[in-house]
């Protein structure tokens, strides 16, 4: 499966802002945008005044860059969202949300979406009771997210249920803290989104 191998640190620099790749390391000293709060590149200091298709194309990346899919996903997340009753930007952004690796940040399991879609992977949770392995699923108000047997043994597990009790939860999501399972209680909305998006940019971007 393709996906993006580079330093994701470089993303939030060349965006000027924190997108919370590195989880719990984007708020200490050790953050790139804290460190070096220049893009990257030879010439990053000598930047030239964005023209509006510039600023529309780096909220599109913006968007990108956050829920960790490609170009190609983007472009069939935007199709899809066009083909539905309502504004095709809040649209979009609860389609991303709804994938199956954004659930399992959100729920608190991961500090990021990386290592959230590392531990979709590699198998270590269930979607209503089956054995879910595929970050781009998209749940389903009612769906459950839970551990499977064999992952309930491991040190991440041990550990993440003692820390778990300081991480919020959406409400459109319900955590049982007790057996770590989460449950979709509706579908997201524009307003639980917390990411500062511009989606009526993202929308102009495809509309040209």
């Amino acid at each position: 499966m393709a996906r993006y191998t580079e330093a994701v640190c470089r993303l939030c620099r060349r965006m000027s802002e924190k997108l919370m790749l590195k989880g719990e390391r984007c708020f200490t000293p050790k953050c790139a945008v804290e460190r070096r709060g220049v893009p990257p590149g030879e010439h990053s200091a000598r930047r030239r005044r964005m023209s509006e298709r510039g600023v529309q194309l780096r909220e599109k990346q913006k968007v990108r860059y956050i829920y960790g899919v490609l170009e190609r996903q983007m472009n069939k997340y935007f199709e899809a969202a066009t083909r539905k009753r309502g504004k095709s930007g809040e649209i979009l952004l609860q389609l991303l949300e709804r994938r199956l690796d954004n659930v399992v940040y959100r729920l608190g399991f991961a500090d990021s979406r990386g290592q959230a879609r590392q531990l979709v992977m590699h198998g270590h949770l269930t979607l209503n009771g089956r054995n879910a392995d595929i970050p781009s699923l998209l749940i389903k108000e009612g769906d459950t997210i839970g551990w499977r047997p064999s992952s309930i043994k491991t040190e991440y597990y041990k550990t993440l249920i003692k820390e778990i009790k300081n991480k919020s939860v959406p409400p459109w999501l319900s955590l049982d803290m007790q057996t770590l399972t989460g449950k979709v209680l509706s579908l997201p909305q524009r307003t639980d989104i917390e990411s500062k998006i511009e989606d009526r940019l993202v929308v102009e971007y495809y509309a040209r």
